[in-house]
């Protein structure tokens, strides 16, 4: 039996830099022996089958080795299921279907965020942007886009993730990868 994941890299094809070509992406995949490979956007995203023993744990770890050997750099990468993926999105506190996607951002987390940290900001500040902690994600409401935001740089800030990967995406990628998740 089969599941399908979603792979997030972090930072790449950013400005001609870390530049690593969907096809390529796709032939790599498919080399770990991933099955239904797909990719959306340049931004890195990819969805593929795997056995349903594998843990997103030693995927992610298979994938980050794979970039590196050959590409010759190292990226940071997530791998979820689709059940997560579209948990994610029903559990969003924000009312997203009357949003634009660049209005709203899903940053994943590799593990649980210190909650701890992100409550010492003093959302009231930044008004009306908002955010959410989730399950490993941290829902970001932003009306004027990510580019503008004064509360994204802030809950961005390395110190707040420190020890985790985090890999931001627009809410419209966010539902893309559920539906290419639940195809297959």
């Amino acid at each position: 039996m089969t599941q399908t994941y979603a792979a997030l890299l972090r930072g790449i094809n950013v400005s001609g830099h870390r530049k690593v070509p969907m096809a390529e992406l796709r032939s790599l995949l498919e080399g770990l022996g991933h099955g239904s490979v797909r990719t959306h956007l340049q931004s890195g995203n990819a969805v593929f089958t795997a056995g349903a023993g594998a843990s997103e744990e030693e995927l992610t770890a298979a994938l980050e080795d794979a970039i590196e050997d050959r590409f010759g750099f190292r990226v940071d990468c997530l791998v979820r299921d689709g059940a997560y993926l579209a948990a994610v999105a029903d559990a969003c506190p924000f009312p997203a279907a009357e949003l634009e996607g660049k209005q709203l951002h899903a940053l994943y987390f590799s593990g649980p965020p210190d909650a701890g940290r992100f409550a010492a900001i003093d959302q009231e500040a930044y008004r009306p942007e908002a955010f959410a902690l989730g399950d490993r994600v941290l829902y970001l409401y932003v009306p004027e886009g990510l580019g503008r935001s004064r509360l994204g740089e802030v809950v961005s800030r390395p110190s707040l993730s420190e020890g985790l990967v985090v890999t931001a995406r627009n809410w419209n990628t966010v539902l893309k990868l559920v539906e290419l998740t639940r195809e297959g």
